[in-house]
């Protein structure tokens, strides 16, 4: 069952990649700089909305991903299994006898 979409604000429409990119900035800025607390909390409030606009763009490519895996499924499944033919039972063969390797 498909779950919920979440609603991303505006400035945070953006690619996985530019997402993520500018997460690890701010995470790197956080470990090895000095900041002052308020920047130290904005940058951490960025970084979570930033977290969370990954979040959810992995979440819809894993529901995509989902759907294409059970469509092929359902292809294969609906694809219907060659029969033994006539021929089979004239030579008297069965499947098993069709390949042999040795």
């Amino acid at each position: 069952m498909p779950r919920a979409r979440k609603t991303v604000p505006k400035e945070e429409t953006r690619s996985f990649e530019q997402a993520l990119e500018e997460l690890e900035a701010i995470v790197e800025k956080m470990e090895n700089e000095q900041l002052p607390l308020n920047e130290l909390i904005d940058q951490y409030e960025r970084g979570t909305r930033l977290f969370t606009t990954c979040d959810q763009l992995l979440g819809e490519a894993r529901e995509r991903l989902e759907l294409i895996t059970l469509k092929a499924r359902e292809d294969t499944s609906s694809t219907p299994e060659p029969s033994g033919g006539s021929d089979a039972a004239v030579d008297g063969e069965t499947d098993d006898d069709d390949i042999r390797l040795f």
